[in-house]
């Protein structure tokens, strides 16, 4: 019982909203990752990842599809249930899938059972400006909201594939323009994917939520990668930002560990992965 607060004074306390906004405010990199399974959870706490997300990426990592479009509710609560009993340190975020949240009551709902059954401290949900009112509603609720910006997976038949976002000036500020209206509807984290170095810098430094990057250049507050990339299991060719952090590393723990030490020290993303 009241688990957290045996844990404060640790010497691996829990990871908070606050402890992520006191990173941001020292300019202490967040080191973040994907996870779809308690073992990998578990296996990502032991190696000093501060932040660990269930993301409907696990569509075409784990299920083999070409998209993220076929994952359901039931897949995402299913795998962030499985990943919350494997961490302890770690904060826990799980993506809201495909047409989960098209009303504000939908919304709710679905991230009522992220947490609930799921065991999520936050959802994570795609889109722009056009989805501040169900940032603000699920808010309302005290529910965390991560919002995602630029390359949005779930939008891919829409915008013509997995392309880089933001590369001119008007769609580079209407990105920025996306982020603080949702910092202000009351998301409490940006993920930014697949922009330029220089955009995911201006954003980062004009939030004051903590915004983490995947292919968004070193100055974001920290960095996510999928796990299945860094230890080099995924097949085919793979996006520019990755990096195999598994040359050198003896197990896939330590290939971790490389990892966070690489974020942490700045050394990843280096200029080979930015755009």
């Amino acid at each position: 019982m009241y688990t957290q607060l045996q844990q404060r004074d640790s010497d691996r306390p829990t990871v908070t909203l606050n402890t992520l906004g006191q990173m941001k405010q020292r300019a202490e990199k967040i080191a973040c990752m994907t996870a779809y399974d308690a073992s990998f959870a578990a296996l990502l706490d032991a190696a000093g990842v501060d932040v660990v997300l269930v993301g409907d990426s696990l569509g075409m990592v784990i299920q083999g599809h070409d998209t993220t479009v076929p994952v359901t509710m039931d897949h995402m609560v299913y795998h962030s249930a499985a990943v919350a009993r494997g961490l302890h340190r770690p904060f826990l975020i799980a993506d809201m899938p495909f047409m989960s949240y098209p009303s504000r009551e939908v919304a709710l709902t679905n991230a009522v059972r992220l947490m609930q059954e799921g065991g999520a401290r936050m959802v994570k949900l795609e889109g722009g400006q056009a989805q501040a009112q169900i940032v603000e509603f699920l808010a309302s609720h005290d529910i965390a909201v991560c919002a995602h910006l630029g390359l949005k997976p779930q939008s891919v038949h829409k915008t013509g594939g997995f392309r880089v976002q933001g590369r001119d000036d008007q769609a580079a500020q209407r990105m920025l323009d996306d982020a603080l209206a949702l910092e202000a509807a009351g998301a409490d984290l940006v993920l930014l994917e697949c922009i330029p170095a220089a955009l995911g810098r201006g954003i980062s430094q004009e939030l004051k939520v903590p915004a983490i990057g995947i292919g968004a250049g070193p100055d974001t507050d920290g960095q996510i990668l999928v796990l299945y990339d860094i230890l080099d299991i995924t097949a085919g060719r793979k996006p520019r930002f990755v990096r195999n952090f598994m040359p050198g590393s003896d197990s896939p723990q330590t290939a971790v560990a490389h990892y966070v030490e690489a974020v942490k020290s700045g050394e990843y993303p280096a200029p080979e992965h930015c755009f």
